[in-house]
């Protein structure tokens, strides 16, 4: 895929300390793809990070080319996010 990460996701990675390997790999092989509106997805993937498991969300604008990362986070409360259903 290929995509560009806004300054601003940029900058949260930083913040949140996110590795951009960690990025790479859930842009490459998501877990779960979810719409959120027209032209914009959230891909996530459950990862190991500091002797625990995550929730690695990343937003994606996708009416463009290349794909744009507006932002990522972690979070603990996978059940939250999760879909269970198709």
């Amino acid at each position: 895929m290929h995509y560009v990460i806004t300054d601003h996701a940029r900058f949260e990675m930083r913040r949140r300390g996110i590795p951009e390997d960690m990025l790479q790999s859930v842009l490459n092989s998501p877990e779960q793809v979810i719409a959120v509106r027209t032209g914009r997805v959230v891909l996530q993937s459950r990862m190991a990070m500091e002797g625990q498991t995550y929730l690695l969300r990343v937003f994606a604008d996708t009416d463009g080319d290349p794909v744009e990362v507006v932002t990522v986070y972690r979070t603990s409360k996978i059940e939250k996010y999760w879909r269970t259903e198709p």
